[in-house]
């Protein structure tokens, strides 16, 4: 080819971004045609209805409604909002926002494939983002007063509910085609930042990082953070990470990730008071990484 060269690290580079960008992206269009779906045909109105009026129950009972609205983080904040605001309690609502990118079944077949088809990443992620939505929710509930939002959120209601069925499914497919590229732009940076850290970072660095077990959790915490991976991808990146990563960071970084990263935190401060985001936040942090720390 014209006699050019492209250094060895970079075609190795290349090989690990394209990988995993492959692998996640049936996932990632699989989980935006879902989310879609549900969000044109499953109202809030419904989910108000059936929220326990327990503080403590309706915080367990938003923890696990995930499982039936599978829903990626990047549309999640303001699908919260607009439950607050049809009257969820704020600690079930946010019990729902930490949860639901993370048990959506996409995400956790998704974490099985990456893994080598191995229950055990799914099952753990699955734990550890429960009991984070249920002690960060209970934290919520009997510890933070006032309104949760900034003053100046007005909930516009978008659809009328005079739509015709077609025009349900066209909306499905808009909302489904602008997620999906939304989302896609994330997972090529979050993979490409991810095989330039594997390729051009030393491997004995890495390892040296990886196996001591708070600095690697903190360490793949603040990659989460950073690179604001759908969660319906983030196991793929993950897993490219299995050799030198301890396993209880790599869970540190599928359960903190889906709950705080950049456009997420953009988002809930866009939505909700400081003092909410910050507990948040706060709280998240503290229990992903003690949660880390049993693996």
């Amino acid at each position: 080819m014209f006699g050019i060269s492209l250094p060895q690290s970079f075609l190795q580079m290349n090989t690990i971004f394209i990988s995993i960008l492959i692998e996640a992206l049936p996932f990632v269009t699989l989980g935006v045609l879902i989310s879609g779906i549900i969000q044109i045909f499953v109202t809030e109105e419904m989910i108000a209805k059936i929220m326990p009026k327990n503080k403590i129950l309706a915080v367990i009972f938003a923890s696990f409604l995930g499982i039936l609205f599978p829903s990626c983080e990047c549309g999640i904040v303001p699908i919260v909002s607009r439950l607050v605001s049809k009257g969820v309690p704020i600690s079930a609502g946010i019990a729902f926002m930490l949860t639901a990118p993370i048990i959506n079944p996409v995400v956790l077949f998704a974490t099985f494939i990456a893994f080598g088809s191995d229950w055990k990443m799914p099952l753990y992620r699955a734990i550890g983002a429960i009991v984070v939505s249920v002690v960060v929710g209970n934290l919520i509930a009997f510890k933070y007063k006032g309104s949760p939002f900034k003053e100046h959120v007005h909930h516009h209601h978008h659809h009328s509910h005079e739509t015709t069925f077609w025009k349900k499914i066209w909306q499905t497919l808009d909302h489904a085609v602008e997620e999906f590229f939304s989302m896609g732009k994330y997972l090529v940076i979050g993979s490409l930042i991810a095989a330039a850290v594997q390729t051009y970072i030393k491997t004995s660095t890495l390892v040296s990082i990886g196996q001591g077990q708070a600095s690697s959790s903190i360490v793949m915490m603040a990659l989460s953070f950073i690179l604001s991976l759908c969660s319906e991808a983030d196991a793929f990146i993950a897993s490219s990470f299995r050799t030198t990563f301890s396993t209880g960071s790599l869970l540190a970084f599928l359960v903190f990730g889906p709950m705080v990263d950049i456009k997420n935190l953009m988002m809930m401060l866009a939505t909700f008071k400081k003092k909410l985001v910050f507990m948040i936040v706060s709280s998240v942090f503290v229990v992903v990484f003690v949660y880390s720390l049993l693996f």
